[in-house]
């Protein structure tokens, strides 16, 4: 039985910008749910585009106002938002072993664990280059920019690793699904940031 949303995506933008108002967040939020859309289709579960979709786009509401209660706060925020159970639970999983012991267990929870940080490398490079885009990026440039430590140091190389690893993906599949998923939905985010 697909997996099904208990509030419109509308509301859950609204729920998102309650708690979230600094730009960067809410594009990391639109850019995860896109790239969890494209995942949804990609692996077959197409019937629940929707929930995969709202799982990326809210992964990260407390993290702004609570970085370090982060994934702790939000069940709270996401019930009283009118968001199930089984959501949040697939919400919290992207920090398990960081910020809390959700363990991801569906292959939708494993994608967005994976995803997450991927995705913050990626951008951080698409910024380096030429177009400010991820159109015709590479696996093996994106690659070399893994390896080097100190750029976006912020995003977790464990945690890809890790990731890959859950999914049981060679870490190449993970970079070329996610920078298929990244460019699928530039274009709309940028549009939806745009709007904001």
């Amino acid at each position: 039985m697909a997996l099904q949303c208990t509030i419109s995506r509308d509301e859950a933008w609204e729920l998102l910008k309650k708690y979230n108002q600094d730009r960067f967040h809410l594009q990391h939020g639109l850019t995860v749910e896109g790239c969890m859309r494209w995942f949804a289709q990609d692996l077959g579960y197409g019937d629940e585009v929707e929930f995969w979709g709202m799982v990326g786009l809210l992964h990260d509401i407390d993290f702004e106002q609570w970085p370090t209660e982060h994934c702790q706060v939000a069940p709270r925020l996401l019930a009283e938002g009118g968001v199930a159970d089984e959501m949040i639970h697939a919400i919290c999983s992207h920090g398990y072993g960081l910020c809390c012991d959700v363990e991801p267990v569906l292959e939708m929870e494993k994608v967005l664990f994976a995803v997450d940080e991927l995705t913050g490398l990626i951008w951080s490079y698409a910024l380096m280059r030429p177009e400010h885009n991820c159109v015709g990026m590479e696996v093996k440039s994106l690659k070399k920019k893994f390896k080097d430590k100190k750029f976006a140091a912020g995003c977790s190389r464990d945690v890809i690793r890790e990731g890959a690893e859950r999914l049981g993906w060679e870490q190449d599949v993970l970079f070329e699904k996610t920078i298929a998923a990244m460019q699928s939905c530039e274009a709309s985010v940028a549009q939806a940031m745009e709007a904001e």
